[in-house]
């Protein structure tokens, strides 16, 4: 970790007042600059900043922190800070790099990547779930005589309950925190699985899918706000890319999986499964995940590289977070809902409906639509992981972070539109292409897309920004399948079907350049 100059620590004798900054500057200012970057005031003395020097600070002792670096020049007066040093800060301090590091072999590894593993873990076992009604339209047809309208309501089911409980997901996870809500979701939704097991007709599946909506409703702002806790900025992209991933991967390999033990063994036993496997995660995740501030595993030196310039931010509380009303009046969090909000009307198209697609528009037997649908899906794994690794590299190399992050979301949203080329793809070799290229491209976008709320979120409100993020994406995936059913119903064609996604993608580009703009954190709300 690079240490910024706009934290540096300075000589508290020559710059706590502005009388003093004249013999600064005859003593040779700025041309003494690199010296004073390696001091430290601890009690009002400077130190050499070295371990040797840093090893003999006490707990309790006074540390002078300059907050910004001054100009000497404009006779503005130092802003300077003192804290309490603990014992833990001191540790912290004595693990930060010099300014000329500009290596990574020293960067302090494994708890928060270990805990981005098994966010990613929960992600994959989620969208086992979901996918198991995808796959299961013929034999629900057989069972129940399902069609493609109903089947489009069935599918939609799940985000509706989904969608009514981001909002208060977002402000629960802001009070209660993601541990407590996290494995209260994670039994739910285990619970809900085993209740589709059992369904005796459709309406109980409905009631099944609505409780599931319930129960997986804070997972990916639970992930959000755990990520903005467990890394620093320059690393939440591609962490954030791994759970992301894991939605795409699970359809890679549930939908031939889920697919081939429905053909074995019937579509009851395929939603058991994956209630097993559901509530094996449930005391995974309880066993496993604490915030940082908790964790007994966390040592010191990943702590203080967790919280990057600010070593003791992990002890603060938060402050009171924004109401939902103030931050539905930014433009920025609007923008990033409605862009985001395009990407998954197309993701859920595709999750919801690819199958059938590949088998009815293209004929090709089920099986073998359930092994072609997953080749797009694994494709998308590998597109979502590159862009988050991609975005942090060039970050972590000095390229402006705004700039990155902001081509690969418009970039990546423009390449989804590779579906329109699938709408008039004749092969089943085409089809797969085009889907490839639209899928692959937004899930490139996808994990900036998940980061950014802890990027422009004022502090306390990175869960009820994510909350709003999701809400806009459920109310995308309500509405995907079942326009997708109606459109099918009435032209048996998919053609307008993925032309109606093209438009809306169109759409979430503007917002992503007009509205969300810069990426930096939205003003905190006036107090009242």
């Amino acid at each position: 970790m690079i240490f910024p100059a706009q934290r540096l620590r300075f000589p508290i004798d020559h710059l706590c007042d502005v009388e003093h900054q004249d013999s600064f500057n005859r003593a040779g200012g700025r041309d003494h600059l690199a010296q004073i970057k390696s001091r430290w005031i601890v009690n009002g003395q400077a130190i050499a900043r070295n371990t040797k020097n840093l090893s003999n600070i006490r707990q309790g002792e006074q540390v002078a922190e300059l907050g910004s670096l001054p100009d000497f020049n404009s006779g503005s007066r130092p802003r300077l800070r003192r804290r309490i040093l603990t014992r833990q800060r001191a540790n912290a301090y004595l693990l930060l790099p010099n300014e000329s590091n500009s290596s990574s072999q020293n960067l302090p590894r494994g708890r928060r990547w270990n805990i981005a593993w098994l966010l990613g873990l929960g992600v994959l076992v989620n969208y086992f779930d979901r996918v198991n009604l995808s796959v299961s339209h013929a034999a629900l047809y057989t069972a129940f005589g399902v069609s493609n309208i109903t089947f489009g309501y069935l599918s939609g089911a799940y985000n509706w309950t989904y969608a009514m409980c981001q909002l208060p997901v977002g402000v629960l996870l802001d009070r209660f925190g993601v541990r407590r809500v996290g494995r209260i979701s994670t039994a739910i939704w285990s619970i809900a699985s085993f209740a589709a097991a059992a369904s005796t007709g459709v309406g109980a599946l409905f009631g099944a899918r609505f409780l599931l909506g319930v129960g997986e409703a804070p997972t990916f702002p639970a992930n959000a706000k755990a990520i903005g806790y467990w890394f620093p900025p320059k690393e939440r992209s591609f962490a954030t890319s791994i759970f992301d991933a894991a939605a795409k991967f699970s359809s890679a390999l549930g939908v031939p999986i889920i697919g081939i033990l429905l053909l074995k063994i019937g579509w009851r036993w395929s939603f058991a499964a994956t209630g097993l496997i559901s509530f094996l995660y449930f005391l995974l995740f309880t066993k496993v995940y604490s915030d940082p501030k908790d964790d007994p595993l966390l040592s010191d030196a990943e702590r203080a590289y967790i919280s990057d310039v600010e070593p003791d931010i992990l002890q603060e509380p938060e402050p009171k977070a924004a109401s939902l009303g103030y931050l539905l009046r930014q433009r920025k969090v609007l923008g990033l809902a409605l862009g985001f909000g395009s990407y998954n009307y197309t993701f859920y198209l595709l999750l919801t409906w690819l199958p059938s697609y590949l088998s009815y528009a293209l004929h090709i037997d089920l099986l073998h639509s359930f092994l072609y649908t997953g080749v797009p899906w694994l494709f998308a794994t590998v597109t979502d992981l590159a862009g988050g690794w991609v975005s942090d590299s060039l970050i972590q190399r000095g390229w402006d972070a705004n700039r990155v992050r902001k081509t690969v979301l418009v970039c990546g949203t423009a390449f989804g539109l590779g579906i329109v080329g699938a709408a008039h793809a004749h092969t089943a070799f085409r089809a797969l292409i085009w889907i490839s290229i639209s899928i692959g491209g937004l899930s490139a976008a996808a994990p900036v897309g998940w980061s950014i709320p802890s990027l422009i979120s004022p502090r306390g409100s990175v869960g009820s920004v994510g909350g709003i993020l999701n809400f806009s994406n459920q109310l995308s995936g309500i509405a995907a399948p079942i326009i997708t059913g109606y459109v099918v119903a009435a032209t048996r064609s998919y053609a307008w079907a993925f032309g109606i996604s093209a438009i809306y993608l169109v759409i979430g580009i503007g917002s992503y350049i007009l509205l969300l703009g810069k990426i930096e954190p939205v003003e905190p709300q006036p107090a009242i």
